[in-house]
This record gives structure tokens, sequence and C-alpha cells, in this order.
């Protein structure tokens, strides 16, 4: 089958319009067709992500449609990802590897160099596909950030592209958003914008035919289609922690850090049917647990002093005194030992902190970042484990000669003395069953279910792929 697109970009409204999903649908609908197709993103800037086939990193967006397009993760799919380290700096990743941290006026500078990796990706991915599916980041009407853009209808306006517009309906405003919007573009921009998404729709479609009829009689261009609100859904999120609380028996809670990175950790113990997993923000009181997990951190030091100022360190004292379980994710494990050195300032203003002192190691952070998927089993129950390594420091101490993982005949991860507190570098520890289930099981939820995450969330690309299928009629039939 054919489509008579090459290149297509989805933008949106506003940021969580919905444009990651939109993406994957599409890689799916054209995969499922036999169609090569690819997902791309410029430049992404999130704090979730993955380690790609060829040692890079990229966005967790971007993996998830890699997966629904039949593709391993490659860092082309996302050659610029900033990762923010502060409010107005961020780590600087070119082609999967670090470059530079940068302050926000410097990296705008710096933007027309980052367009130049953009182009060369896309280069590489056009003479190796037959479609590029392009997302933005963002939206396209953010003035301010015009010049110079290599996200939205600077990369659309330079490879000449294009672009189908998604607006989020539940946010309210929709045909606000998408005037709105429109208003913001240049004649040219306006001129490559193919029609409309309006997402997330509840009800019956029928009660907004009058609106759709103004709407195109406003712009003179089409709605290629309304998506439903889709529940239960099990994909890999951008940015937005997922707050709600489920109703399992086994409680788990999770310290909300200002600057908490991969918490997609946290995926399969959301969908899980024993467990409760709540994630504590600023001004809350960590509330009774079975297990408390540290998660990741873009800025371990600056984060560890945020739990100190909100009581966290004496809810966790108390908690383990009481006979709690305590697990500790990369920046999460850093901050268990008993100190945590960074000489060079590559998080935040160079120094030393004292670490919550659980484990008898030390940290040091180092400018070489270590990126690496990686398999191998648990030392405390007869079960696989599989993750990957996202993290620039190194840690040594005793507490390293109790592991928790060997992963190819190495050791990984610590377990103290009294196995109430473990510690390791892996993300998506929850991730294969067995391991999830032998973690859980040390935990205290015994002879726990396992929860096949990538089963969930190969449904899940299922199910969005399904509803849109419209769009992607529509798209076929221009």
């Amino acid at each position: 089958m054919n489509f008579r697109y090459h290149t297509l970009m989805v933008q949106g409204c506003t940021s969580d319009a919905g444009k990651s999903t939109v993406v994957a649908a599409l890689c799916r609908l054209l995969a499922r067709d036999g169609i090569r197709v690819v997902p791309f993103k410029p430049q992404n800037m999130a704090l979730n992500s993955a380690v790609t086939a060829d040692g890079g990193e990229i966005g967790r967006a971007q993996a998830l449609q890699a997966v629904a397009a039949g593709l391993a993760p490659h860092t082309d799919m996302n050659p610029v990802l900033l990762k923010p380290s502060s409010d107005t700096g961020a780590q600087i990743i070119i082609h999967g590897k670090v470059r530079a941290d940068m302050h926000a006026c410097d990296y705008h500078n710096y933007k027309p160099r980052a367009m130049a990796a953009v182009l060369e990706s896309y280069q590489r991915l056009r003479a190796q596909y037959q479609v590029v599916m392009v997302e933005g980041a963002g939206s396209p009407a953010e003035v301010n950030l015009r010049a110079r853009d290599i996200a939205n209808m600077g990369f659309a306006e330079e490879v000449d592209c294009p672009v189908i517009l998604v607006a989020d309906i539940d946010k309210g405003g929709v045909f606000a958003h998408l005037i709105g919007t429109l208003a913001c573009l240049s004649d040219s921009e306006r001129a490559r914008i193919a029609g409309f998404v309006i997402n997330r729709f509840r009800g019956d479609p029928a009660l907004l035919a009058d609106g759709l009829a103004w709407l195109t009689q406003q712009t003179g261009k089409p709605v290629l289609a309304v998506l439903p609100y889709l529940h239960g859904l099990t994909l890999d999120a951008e940015d937005a922690v997922e707050t709600a609380q489920q109703d399992g028996h086994f409680r788990i809670v999770v310290p909300r850090l200002p600057h908490i990175s991969n918490h997609t950790d946290f995926d399969a113990l959301r969908a899980h049917p024993d467990v409760s997993l709540v994630f504590a923000g600023a001004g809350d009181a960590l509330p009774p647990a079975d297990l408390i997990i540290l998660p990741g951190s873009k800025n371990t030091r600056s984060d560890l002093a945020f739990l100190r100022k909100q009581g966290w360190d004496s809810a966790i004292s108390r908690h383990l005194r009481y006979g709690g379980k305590l697990i500790g994710i990369c920046g999460g494990y850093q901050m268990l030992g008993t100190q945590i050195d960074d000489p060079d300032g590559l998080e935040g203003e160079a120094g030393s902190s004292a670490g919550l002192g659980l484990l008898m190691m030390e940290t040091v952070l180092t400018g070489d970042k270590r990126l690496q998927n990686v398999a191998g089993h648990c030392t405390f129950a007869d079960a696989a484990v599989s993750g990957y390594e996202i993290h620039m420091g190194r840690s040594q101490g005793a507490a390293l000669a109790t592991p928790a993982f060997m992963i190819n005949g190495t050791a990984e991860g610590a377990i103290s003395n009294d196995h109430q507190v473990l510690g390791s570098y892996l993300h998506g520890l929850f991730d294969h069953p067995e391991a999830q289930a032998a973690l859980l099981d040390w935990a205290g939820l015994k002879q726990a279910r396992a929860v096949d995450l990538a089963a969930l969330r190969e449904a899940s690309i299922d199910r969005i792929a399904d509803a849109c299928l419209p769009l992607y009629q529509a798209l076929q039939a221009r």
C-alpha cells in the first residue's frame, strides 16, 4: 500500500495535546500496512529517556514510537535531547551523547549547530525509510521561540513537509486553541497545515458537528479526525507524572523530587492489581507504606536537599525502624550512601553532600556518562532482571560487596546487611516480570502476581492505532 506523504509532521496546540500518541498510532498503522516508517523528533526536552541500540540516549516517547513501528530505538530518531537540570539550564545531548551543559540563552545561540545535527539525522532516515513520521515539541504558537526554531515550524519549513495540528478538547477551549495557533503562524506556516485533529473527546461526536463546520469555514482547513478519550492505556509518559492512586493492598510511596527522572520505572507498578502506588509531593507527609522507592534524579544533591527540607529523611528512618523496605534507583541509589561528591559541578554548584548513610558507599559524579542496556539475574532470588543504565556517577564502598544483581558476571547495586535497603543503577527494574515479582516478594508482597509491561504496552499501542484509523484513512484519501 502507498502513503502519499514521505514526511509528515504532527504538531500540537499545547504540550500534552497528544502528539506522541498520534505519531505512535500512525507508526503502528503504517507498519501494519507493510510501509517502512520511522519516528522522528528533532528536539525533545524530557527527563524520561531510553538507551538506544547504538549506545546513545533519546526521549522515551521516541523509544515507544519505535516499538510501534517495529524498530529498535536509534539516536537518529531524536537527535537533540535536552535534559533540564534547573529552571534555566539543561544537559544538551546530540546524537545520543552529552555535548555540554548550557544556560537557556546559550542554547538559543547554539541552535544553528543543533539544526545541522537534526538535518543530518533526518537525511539518514529519509534515505532508509518510506515515511518519516515527525513529532513537534510544545507548540508552534510560542512566538518567543520562533527565531532559530528547530522543533516545530522551523524544521517543517526547512524540509518542506506538511503538518497536522492536534488539539486536546479535554483541556477546554479547543476552537480557541486551533484558531489562536493559526493566528500566531506566518502565511507560509499556515499554508502547510494539512488539517486538524481533535483529541480526547468524550461523548457523541455528533454534538461537535456545528463547531467543526464553523472551524472549517473560519480557517479553510479540514478536521481530519475526532479521536476518543481512551482510558486505561499503558504508555511511556514523556514528562508528566501520573499521580492517580490504585486500590491494591500493598502500599508503595515514591517521593516526587523536583528533578525526578525516568519515572517510567514505576509504570509496571501502576498497572499491578495488588499495588497502591502514591507519589508524595512538596508539602506532603510520606504516608504509611510497605515500600518506599527513591527515584532517579537529574540533580541528585539538590533533590537530596529538597528531600531533607520536606522532613522525608526522618520519615524514611521511621519507616525502616518499623520494618519497612526501601529501594533507591540511580540518583535515589546514590542518596542512600554516605556521601555524594560533584567536584566539577556537573549537576549544579560544585561540592559534596552527606548522603542518608543507609549503605556504606560513596559516589563521585564524573563527566563520562554510562549508557547501556543490560540483563542478568537477582542475587536475592532465582529471577532474571533486565534494564538500562543512564548515569554519570561512580559508586564504591563496602556495601557493594553484597550486590543486588549480577549483570554479565559483574556485581551491580547493593543490599544492606539487614535486607531492608536495596539500591541499583538499573532503570526499568520492575519491567521484567520475574524481577518485578522477586522485588515485590523481597519487599513483602508474597506470591506476587507478575504484570507483563511489554504486553500491556503493545496492547495499548494497538488500541490507539485502532482509534486513529479514521485519521489514517483521511490522510490516505487526501
